[in-house]
């Protein structure tokens, strides 16, 4: 019988953490963490998790500023905003949601954030601090998925890992987290050009599903008392649902999950853990726990 791995469990004891955490900083005198998010556009995924994200800083006791911008809006007029968050002394973290139309680089609106304020963990400072193991604010999704596995008493160390997908965001960072001294793990990253995807999952003790394609993984191709990360959340259309969709992991849950030793839901596994690791971020900015402040 596998473990459910309850991200959302999860995430609610690490909010009341950082909750404390927000009232010994007040009771020392120090300011109140701040979490600012800029949205682009009307993309229906990005409304609910800013939303989310939102709420989560209410939750802990810090202020929260959403600046909300037309899709057709300048990314000159986008690096200014970018800029002035960068100054306001207030804002210890900020994100923008992503992803962004398609007439503003990416690549430029991460770049133009200063790497302090970097609640997400996507500028390439942290990335590089991230990779030789010095202090920095992780990327969020994979911060998330190494301490669910943490708090669930997961072994890494020696263990054959998976990771499927190769994006910046999840993939290739959270590869290399499970490699880092600590975690031990010997790890694969596997993509669409691997030609033996097969082999190499149902060979590995852990299984990090992270390429956006619903039920890629099925029961072929997870052995026996694997670990399965489950990472996909993809909106496809369900006329069962109020809202006329449902999330999709990259897992066939179903058939996968009693094959496996602990797997994470969708929805409820690996998202909350996401949006509870901004906080945690942007917490460790307020209190300037770096060991080696970023300039």
């Amino acid at each position: 019988m596998y473990t459910l791995i309850d991200g959302k469990k999860v995430a609610s004891e690490i909010k009341h953490e950082i909750a404390q955490e927000v009232l010994k900083l007040k009771a020392a005198g120090r300011k109140t963490p701040h979490l600012a998010a800029i949205l682009v556009g009307n993309d229906g995924s990005s409304e609910t998790y800013v939303a989310n994200k939102v709420k989560d800083c209410h939750e802990v006791g810090f202020n929260s500023t959403l600046l909300r911008y037309e899709s057709s809006v300048k990314e000159d007029f986008l690096l200014q905003k970018i800029s002035e968050l960068n100054e306001d002394r207030d804002v210890d973290g900020f994100i923008v949601q992503l992803p962004l139309p398609d007439h503003i680089s990416e690549y430029r609106v991460i770049e133009a954030i200063n790497p302090s304020k970097d609640a997400d963990g996507f500028h390439p400072v942290n990335i590089g601090r991230m990779m030789i193991g010095l202090p920095g604010y992780l990327p969020a999704t994979p911060f998330g998925i190494i301490e669910l596995i943490k708090r669930y008493n997961i072994p890494t160390s020696g263990k054959s890992c998976v990771v499927i997908g190769r994006s910046n965001i999840v993939g290739r960072p959270v590869s290399i987290l499970l490699s880092q001294k600590g975690m031990d793990a010997t790890v694969t990253l596997v993509h669409s050009r691997t030609r033996n995807i097969k082999e190499i999952v149902s060979a590995s003790d852990i299984v990090i599903a992270a390429l956006g394609s619903p039920g890629f993984v099925k029961e072929d191709m997870v052995k026996d008392g694997a670990v399965v990360i489950d990472v996909g959340t993809t909106r496809v259309a369900s006329p069962d649902a109020k809202s006329g969709f449902r999330l999709a992991g990259d897992v066939d849950f179903e058939r996968v999950a009693p094959k496996c030793s602990y797997i994470t839901p969708v929805p409820g596994g690996v998202g909350p853990m996401t949006r509870v690791s901004l906080l945690r971020n942007t917490l460790m900015a307020a209190q300037f726990t770096l060991v080696t402040p970023i300039p």
